[in-house]
């Protein structure tokens, strides 16, 4: 896999047959900060493929030349770890097997949502960096009137316990270990929920109510977790 692209940008192999969509794909990723190269055609994108210096590969599945399947395979031949997000018109769940079998991380079908495709990559680049160290927590923090002890999993408001749901929990934590920054709500869906696909963001707004109503002294005037406009959350005093 490449070193993070130039400039620090992560970069994606874009290799679809279909021009109106390859040109939306790479158009809408290019403004999301990333550095697309593509590829019309299966050997083409093979070729491209096999130099390794992306670090996410999407691939359509019928393509001219070698198919998506085809050049996944080849790439896990190599020892090419690059991850790979499939796409296809396809919904069968033989097909999804066979993208996986050959060495697919992930299967979108289309039609999709750019949200949804968006949430996609930055899940499999997640999990694909280094694993990077997290903040390195004491026992016990403070934010004014909450007390959070990661030791017993208790959390206090003006020194009374706080019931959390173990979601709640490892949100608070995530948002924690997170302080000061600015967290999309995919972040916060990937980090919590794992990306599990029967989970919305609309999930992460309402255990973020929830928890405000727990540890917030005036809930609807927060003091700890800050709504960001068009982006997600950020935690901090």
């Amino acid at each position: 896999m490449g070193d993070g692209g130039r400039g620090g940008k992560r970069r994606i192999l874009v290799v679809e047959d279909d021009a109106s969509l390859r040109l939306a794909l790479s158009d809408r990723l290019r403004r999301e900060g990333y550095e697309i190269q593509v590829a019309t055609d299966g050997d083409q994108g093979a070729r491209l493929a096999a130099a390794a210096e992306h670090d996410l590969a999407i691939l359509d599945v019928m393509l001219p030349g070698k198919n998506g399947f085809e050049i996944a395979r080849d790439l896990r031949g190599l020892g090419i770890e690059t991850p790979i997000l499939m796409l296809t018109a396809r919904g069968e769940v033989t097909d999804r097997v066979v993208g996986l079998e050959y060495g697919a991380d992930d299967y979108l079908t289309k039609p999709f949502e750019f949200i949804e495709l968006l949430a996609r990559i930055r899940a499999l680049l997640r999990r694909a960096a280094p694993a990077q160290k997290k903040k390195a927590l004491p026992d016990v923090v403070e934010f004014g009137s909450l007390r959070v002890d990661f030791r017993s999993a208790q959390v206090f408001h003006n020194n009374e316990l706080v019931r959390l749901s173990s979601k709640e929990m490892q949100l608070l934590r995530f948002f924690i270990e997170n302080e000061g920054v600015a967290l999309t709500r995919d972040e916060l869906l990937e980090a919590v929920w794992d990306y599990d696909t029967m989970t919305s963001t609309r999930t992460i707004d309402v255990h973020v109510a929830r928890l405000r109503q727990k540890l917030e002294s005036e809930p609807n005037e927060p003091r700890l977790i800050f709504t960001v406009r068009g982006l997600g959350y950020r935690f901090g005093t």
